[in-house]
């Protein structure tokens, strides 16, 4: 399938790349087909949740674990139930990411992680009930490495 997309121009997809949010992203409830999509040069810790009901609509998205090795989001059990899994460590993680300029001004969101069954491509956005991590943590205060790339 084509499909044009905000950050990549038009793409090619197999049905099979598609993650199913069946709840949405908070506030985006209708959109529930994303593709995701790295970006060049990143290693992989720079993503792109690309709409496919929408083009020009797109979340940039990290790998939080590049950002910090320690972070450890724990699900509800529901949330679990919904993804298809009986443990978070099951799961693969994505933090959105405000871009500001100057990009050391941008803030990820830890505290409401994109979780990702792997094997079902099923997506949710869930906040976790901690308050070891908060919705605007500055990217400026993970180091100048992490921040470049952004």
């Amino acid at each position: 399938m084509n499909l044009q997309t905000k950050y990549f121009g038009r793409i090619e997809y197999d049905e099979d790349e598609r993650l199913l949010f069946p709840a949405g992203l908070f506030g985006f409830e209708e959109e529930q087909e994303f593709l995701l999509l790295p970006f060049e040069g990143s290693a992989g810790s720079l993503l792109c949740f690309q709409s496919i009901r929408t083009p020009a609509l797109a979340f940039v998205a990290m790998d939080p674990f590049s950002l910090r090795p320690d972070y450890s989001p724990v699900l509800q059990p529901q949330e679990l139930k919904s993804l298809g899994v009986s443990e978070s460590q099951e799961l693969a993680f994505y933090v959105l990411c405000v871009v500001k300029k100057p990009v050391a001004d941008s803030t990820v969101n830890l505290k409401c992680p994109v979780a990702i069954n792997p094997h079902t491509r099923t997506a949710r956005q869930v906040i976790l009930e901690t308050d070891a991590y908060e919705m605007r943590h500055p990217l400026a205060e993970f180091g100048a490495e992490e921040v470049a790339p952004c």
